[in-house]
């Protein structure tokens, strides 16, 4: 996924996207009252809570009980700032939120009442109604619960990718243009060919194609950032890279 063409060299791109990272920063600051490394925190569970829940269905947890366990297990971590007691040097964000699930649900074992383990509380809210509907969609897979998380995962986090690129069109004005250029976002992948998407969008053929280039390049770009956003130090992030991709093609 490395992307030669890039105007700044990865490893000096990604040393100045890491200095505000939202791992980093709650790694960075994990006292009782920060409220940077509270509010960086609770944004990584907002865009990466779906493997969570869908873990648990796949550990046997009913929906109930997966909602439940799910806004609880949140809860307590953006409560009790359990982060204070990770290592940086065992800093993967997934890593961690899989680490700490089991062990709360090893501590959530004995209440069999749901309400118990959320308290009532809603930190922030999870469509949980989109999730299980999203998760019965999922086609049959005879993989672990825990190869499942990491594939989910890197899906998450393709669909934050995803989502920022579209937002960058939209705020250049150029949102159908990103539309018809998604099926070519993987070389070899569009249902249609760049003539007849110049024809659409009323542009030269020659310039469909660097405009496709362009927002590959931009994509690999942001996908390096959005891995460098879950892990530790800047020298983690092709590790996870190559990683997360090996998962993707498995």
């Amino acid at each position: 996924m490395a992307d030669s063409d890039s105007p700044h060299p990865a490893g000096l791109e990604c040393q100045s996207v890491f200095a505000t990272t939202h791992w980093s920063v709650v790694l960075a600051a994990r006292e009782p009252d920060s409220a940077l490394a509270l509010e960086a925190l609770e944004k990584l569970c907002r865009i990466y809570w779906y493997p969570i829940y869908a873990y648990l269905r796949r550990r046997g947890c009913g929906e109930q009980d997966a909602q439940d366990l799910t806004q609880g297990f949140f809860a307590q971590l953006l409560e009790r700032r359990s982060i204070q007691g990770v290592e940086r040097e065992k800093g993967k964000f997934r890593s961690f939120l899989l680490a700490s699930l089991n062990y709360y649900m090893a501590d959530e074992r004995d209440r069999a009442n749901a309400q118990m383990r959320g308290s009532g509380r809603e930190i922030f809210s999870l469509d949980v109604q989109e999730a299980e509907q999203r998760y019965r969609l999922e086609p049959a897979d005879e993989r672990s619960p825990d190869r499942l998380f990491e594939r989910r995962w890197a899906m998450a986090l393709l669909d934050q990718v995803l989502a920022r690129l579209g937002q960058e069109f939209a705020d250049a004005g150029k949102r159908e243009l990103f539309e018809r250029l998604q099926a070519f976002l993987v070389e070899g992948t569009g249902d249609k060919t760049f003539a007849e998407v110049a024809q659409e969008v009323d542009m030269t053929e020659e310039a469909v194609k660097k405009a496709a280039q362009r927002m590959r390049r931009r994509y690999h770009q942001l996908f390096r950032e959005e891995i460098a956003q879950t892990v530790a130090s800047p020298a983690e992030v092709d590790e996870e890279l190559r990683h997360l991709c090996a998962v993707l093609s498995s």
